[in-house]
């Protein structure tokens, strides 16, 4: 795996700044008021979806374990569908909550 520069790390190495590698370069262009406008809707929903799906799963009896299992891929589904490039994101924010629902509920490992 690769090494990664982190901004408080002092760089390894010092190269020139050009307008290849030029810190502008390192960032894609600001948002539009209307994109962060569908982003922040799109944030919404997908949290809507997660609560309501931890809901059902955490107090709903008759869901099976089965039941669970697909409805938490699915949500999975709907958060890439909305966000096909933050796959790590999800997995960092929702996944382990979804998780420890699951084994708190159905008594997994």
């Amino acid at each position: 795996m690769g090494s990664v520069d982190l901004p408080w790390e002092p760089h390894r190495e010092s190269r020139p700044v050009s307008p290849e590698n030029s810190p502008a370069q390192a960032h894609p262009p600001l948002q539009s008021a209307e994109e962060l406008k569908e982003e922040s809707r799109k944030i919404r929903r997908l949290q809507m979806v997660v609560n309501m799906v931890t809901q059902v799963i955490a107090q709903d009896p008759t869901v099976s374990v089965e039941q669970a299992s697909e409805m938490v891929a699915d949500t999975r589904r709907v958060a890439l569908s909305m966000f096909p490039d933050k796959e790590l994101a999800f997995n960092l924010i929702y996944w382990p909550r979804l998780q420890r629902l699951m084994r708190e509920r159905y008594r997994m490992q």
